[in-house]
C-alpha cells in the first residue's frame, strides 16, 4: 500500500483518510459519517480508509497513535488532522476551506 498510498495523497483534490481499527469502537461510530460525507462531496474529495494494523509503516510515519484519527492531505501534506470523533458538519467545512 505505500506506493499507492503516496500517489493518492499526492493529488490536487483534497483526500481525507480514515486511520482505523478493526477493534476500535469509536472508528465504528465514524465510519457512517464519512460514508455520508464521501457521498455528499464526491466532486470535492477521496476518501480512504488506511486500517492502522495492516499498514503499521504509514501508521508509523504520520505518528498515528489513537484512532480514529482523521487526516486532510493535499498535494501529499496533511493540511488538517485531527484525533477522535468529528460530525459531519465539522468535516464538510473543513474539506470545503481546503477544496
Amino acid at each position: 500500500m505505500k506506493g499507492n498510498f503516496d500517489s493518492i495523497i499526492n493529488t490536487e483534490q483534497p483526500v481525507l483518510v480514515d486511520f482505523f481499527a478493526d477493534w476500535c469502537q469509536p472508528c465504528q461510530v465514524q465510519a457512517p459519517i464519512i460514508q455520508e460525507v464521501a457521498r455528499e462531496l464526491k466532486d470535492k474529495v477521496r476518501v480512504i480508509k488506511i486500517d492502522v494494523d495492516k499498514n503499521p509503516t504509514i501508521a508509523k510515519k504520520y505518528e498515528i497513535q489513537g484512532v480514529p484519527t482523521l487526516a486532510l492531505f493535499k498535494k501529499g501534506q496533511v493540511v488538517w488532522r485531527q484525533s477522535g470523533l468529528q460530525n459531519k458538519k465539522q468535516l464538510i467545512s473543513i474539506i470545503h476551506s481546503h477544496s
